[in-house]
């Protein structure tokens, strides 16, 4: 499996063309969608037909800023673009967690979705005079209503995610995305590394009794 980030600004450039001239000629699919997010699905639908030809399937990760930011969302974009099998998630559990969305959850609604998965923690830290939108503070001030952590530092269960991951069969890498404005980075990306190979766990092929029988 390729996942795939587009940069190219020239290949961009002829993507919005496309766009552009496609929700031109074709209303329906401005009026089909609310929340201003129809261009967006309309670039989305063209790109799939670009890695349907590649072989290519495109995680696109969950959260704010994106047309799918919950289980929710996440479900009307599949339903916007026709539930095509070559768009699918970035799974990162931090974006998830101080939103108040259930990670594991979100791993149990989109089993044959998750193409990639981002290992991110997360900590909520509210007082009762910030909220969940931060209060237009940078990351690392103290007064904000969450902060990424470090890998085991925050409120994420990640066993609980490996555990589900192993259930749905995923295989794909555990891709460490580190931000902690309150940590010396190369001591947690040490601690980081440490930590996905003691959280990543095989599941067992047998039935605990059955292991006896051998």
């Amino acid at each position: 499996m390729i996942v795939l980030t587009i940069e190219s600004r020239e290949y961009q450039n002829f993507i919005i063309e496309r766009i552009s001239t496609l929700v031109s000629e074709d209303q329906s699919v401005i009026l089909e969608l609310d929340c201003g997010m129809g261009k967006r699905v309309m670039m989305y639908r063209l790109l799939t037909e670009v890695f349907k030809e590649n072989k290519v399937k495109f995680a696109l990760e969950v959260h704010p800023t994106e047309i799918a930011f919950d289980i929710i969302t996440a479900k009307r974009a599949l339903e916007a673009i026709n539930n095509r099998e070559e768009f699918g998630f970035n799974f990162d559990p931090s974006h998830l967690h101080w939103q108040g969305i259930d990670p594991v959850r979100f791993i149990e609604e989109f089993p044959d979705r998750i193409y990639h998965v981002h290992m991110k923690d997360a900590a909520l830290q509210l007082d009762g005079r910030s909220g969940i939108l931060a209060s237009h503070l940078n990351f690392g001030q103290p007064e904000r209503g969450w902060d990424f952590r470090s890998l085991g530092h925050g409120g994420v269960n990640f066993e609980e995610i490996i555990r589900t991951l192993n259930n749905i069969g995923y295989n794909g890498p555990l891709s460490v995305e580190w931000e902690d404005c309150g940590m010396d980075r190369e001591h947690g990306a040490k601690e980081a590394c440490e930590f996905v190979k003691k959280v990543d766990f095989k599941s067992s092929t047998v039935a605990f009794d059955a292991a006896f029988d051998k």
